[in-house]
């Protein structure tokens, strides 16, 4: 079994560790000595690194949809020992109109993307603080800075982490506490496969969603550039760094779509400065 190096020994505590991104994250903490607890759904998900990495790796069911659990399994985590890095990684997409989704679609986004990892991180805010700092990594999206059709409650969430994670980012700079949005693009993590779609209505079949859903629908993992083994490594890396990012894009798409929006946004945004400074008190 892989031992630990000389460096000390931080512990992870991971979110939706099954696969993708998740899973690659948890493989490169572990290799790289770490320990880690990791939720997953299904307990047999992580047998195979169980049996490589042993008592280095915790393994604990977790539906993120359901306050309480998250609550207990916290706190068991903690009861065990003081958590360096907390990573909020779970999450999955809803595919189609706003029209069309229905409200369980649209609370499930919600309480997945957003209120499971404010739930999360601020459960990990007191004993960080207490213990004298600590990381916590949310996996927000490129979707967290830029909208699409067919996405409206994925974005929701994602729009809702990032203005969430910068305002605890500043509340919390004080007591070396670092927070980072991971932004990633297109990535071959399976993401696809496992879109949920809504009940497609005739309205939307011709224009943008109808589109973005028939390129959704058809696409694999094959049209993906982003490798998620380099992702892990690079957002392992910022652990490393004592001044990390806020935001941490990754993929060249993520780059160029990035840019693209806020420079828009940004000329957008200079064409109103007359009526914005219109409407204050002149004395």
């Amino acid at each position: 079994m892989p031992t630990p190096s000389d460096k000390a020994v931080r512990q992870w505590f991971i979110t939706g560790a099954s696969g993708g991104l998740g899973r690659h994250l948890t493989e490169h903490a572990l290799r790289r000595g770490d320990r880690v607890t990791a939720t997953v759904r299904r307990p047999s998900a992580l047998e195979d690194l169980r049996k490589t990495y042993g008592d280095r790796l915790t393994v604990e069911i977790l539906d993120l949809t359901r306050p309480a659990d998250v609550d207990e399994v916290v706190g068991r985590t903690l009861q065990s020992g003081p958590v360096d890095i907390v990573v909020n990684n779970a999450g999955y997409a809803v595919v189609g109109a706003a029209e069309e989704m229905t409200v369980e679609q649209i609370r499930d986004q919600i309480e997945v993307l957003l209120l499971a990892p404010m739930l999360i991180t601020r459960a990990f805010l007191k004993p960080m603080r207490e213990q004298g700092g600590g990381r916590i990594i949310q996996i927000s999206s490129v979707g967290g800075q830029i909208g699409t059709p067919t996405h409206s409650s994925y974005h929701a969430g994602k729009w809702g982490l990032e203005g969430f994670t910068e305002s605890v980012s500043h509340e919390v700079a004080d007591f070396n506490i670092h927070l980072t949005l991971v932004e990633p693009g297109a990535t071959r993590t399976g993401f696809a496969s496992a879109l949920h779609y809504t009940t497609e209505t005739a309205a939307y079949r011709d224009n943008a969603v109808g589109r973005t859903r028939r390129f959704l629908e058809a696409a694999d993992d094959s049209v993906f550039t982003g490798d998620p083994a380099k992702l892990a490594a690079a957002i392992y890396d910022t652990t490393n760094h004592p001044n990390p990012p806020l935001r941490l894009p990754l993929g060249s798409d993520t780059y160029e779509a990035i840019h693209t929006t806020l420079t828009r946004r940004l000329t957008a945004l200079e064409t109103q400065k007359d009526l914005a400074a219109s409407v204050v008190f002149t004395h």
